[in-house]
């Protein structure tokens, strides 16, 4: 069982059986423990990919460098970890020992030490995988259906005057909004719509105050924000309850909802939804008010151009001035000229009445002989005239007929439009006593116990609202 034969099947490296009257095989080739590591090292890392792996935090430690290392461990088992600086920065939470978390790593050894390790790349709470899951079909879910679609989104207002804003009334979210368009837009105002943006009932309450927002209809864009948080504290916005409700107010409103939820690394499904997304609440205020300063430099400068436009043109008419004063002459020299213009044109005038007159004689002289060559009959020319006074009379009375039957198809016309013609068909016109008999239009514009006066075909009724309108057409 332990003959030489039998070896090269155990062997990684075959060693041939020495021939016969050979020299001595050299010795094998003896390799370092850091040579050891490294091959080890490679073979880990390259046959095992990025797992993700569970279980609980120990023995943490935060280096100067900002590397974490900590060791992760289950009932039965614990391993080294290490998280570089890089990738710690990117977690939205801080970890702690006794922590359950779970791992994106790659399994490698620490070659100085040899001692196995994973390369943590990122790091979540325990569970929250199902969360991600549950964001991510939702997610698929609504895209589908249309609701991130570019097409629906709304443009913002450029100089909106009234601003709503969904979420908490004790949120930092809700002070860094204020604060910022106090800065940039004083004159903006700012109507709140108050709602939790945590627990269980936070969904439906978010839901409902956007829903207050559409029925008012008193904002040009609403901004519905929060401050950072985990997954679990944003999850209210991700759920599709809160995007039907953006829907329902982006269909049957023009007001452009802003989504400012979180920090710029936080994505939630309200930010798909919605018509811009702003990655913080602050940036979510600067996206809707315009800069009053910036507004400011701009009029000043449209006012330093204006100036200069304004200045350049009094320079251009001064020019001009001082160059038709150049040529100016003196009254003696424009009299004079102007007698010598006066003279040339008496000489022209003269000259061409002589021809004109000698032109018109010779005119009379030729149109006499004409006249006596060709005398009119005076028979003929009163049965032409006869003719044509006849024509005349025919056609005043074919012009009069016409305009008559146009002024009967236009009184028709004119019957039909007239409101008593409407009123007999069963129609009613409603006046507002108190509004002096305007006629209402909208029943929005009522008020219970308010007195209206009814029109109908014959005679006038009196009666009083109990019920105020709303905007329902049914």
């Amino acid at each position: 069982m332990n003959s030489d034969d039998d070896l090269p099947l155990f062997a990684a490296t075959p060693k041939p059986a020495p021939k016969p009257q050979a020299r001595p095989e050299a010795a094998a080739r003896v390799i370092a423990v850091s040579e050891l590591n490294r091959r080890v090292r490679n073979l880990l890392e390259a046959n095992l990919e990025l797992l993700w792996i569970s279980g609980e935090i120990s023995n943490l430690v935060r280096a100067a460098s900002g590397h974490w290392y900590f060791s992760l461990k289950d009932d039965a088992a614990q391993v080294r970890c290490v998280m570089f600086r890089q990738r710690a920065q990117a977690l939205p939470f801080t970890p702690e020992n006794g922590m359950q978390v779970e791992v994106r790593a790659l399994p490698s050894l620490y070659e100085p030490r040899g001692e196995f390790q994973l390369g943590v790349e990122t790091m979540r709470r325990a569970g929250m995988g199902a969360l991600f899951e549950a964001f991510e079909r939702l997610k698929a879910r609504l895209a589908a259906a249309g609701l991130f679609d570019e097409a629906r989104k709304k443009p913002l207002p450029v100089f909106p005057r009234t601003i709503g804003v969904v979420t908490s009334l004790q949120a930092a979210a809700l002070r860094d909004v204020l604060t910022t368009l106090k800065r940039r837009a004083p004159m903006l105002k700012v109507i709140i719509y108050p709602t939790p943006v945590q627990g269980a009932s936070a969904p439906a309450e978010i839901a409902a105050a956007i829903d207050h927002a559409r029925e008012r209809g008193e904002v040009e864009v609403l901004i519905i924000c929060r401050g950072g948080g985990s997954i679990e504290d944003l999850w209210s916005f991700n759920e599709e309850i809160v995007a039907r409700a953006i829907v329902r107010l982006q269909n049957e409103t023009t007001i452009p909802v802003v989504s400012g939820i979180g920090h710029e690394t936080d994505f939630t499904i309200c930010d798909f939804v919605a018509d811009r997304r702003a990655p913080t609440p602050t940036a979510a205020a600067e996206l809707v008010s315009p800069d009053r300063e910036e507004l400011l430099a701009q009029a000043a400068a449209i006012r330093a151009q204006l100036a200069r436009i304004m200045r350049r043109r009094l320079d251009t008419a001064q020019q001009r001035i001082d160059h038709a004063a150049r040529g100016l002459l003196s009254p003696t020299e424009r009299l004079k000229r102007e007698r010598d213009r006066l003279a040339l044109l008496a000489a022209r005038a003269r000259h061409a009445l002589t021809g004109r007159r000698d032109d018109a004689a010779y005119q009379i002289t030729l149109m006499r002989q004409r006249l006596r060559a060709q005398r009119p009959s005076m028979v003929d020319l009163r049965e032409m005239l006869a003719r044509r006074r006849q024509a005349l009379r025919d056609a005043g009375l074919r012009g009069m007929q016409q305009r008559q039957q146009r002024l009967s198809g236009l009184h028709q016309a004119l019957s039909l439009l007239s409101p008593d013609q409407v009123l007999e068909r069963g129609y009613s016109i409603v006046e507002r006593v108190q509004a002096g008999g305007a006629i209402l239009r909208d029943a929005r514009d009522t008020h219970e116990g308010e007195p209206l006066s009814v029109r109908l075909a014959r005679g006038r009724i009196g009666v009083v609202v109990t019920k105020a309108g709303s905007d329902s057409r049914e």
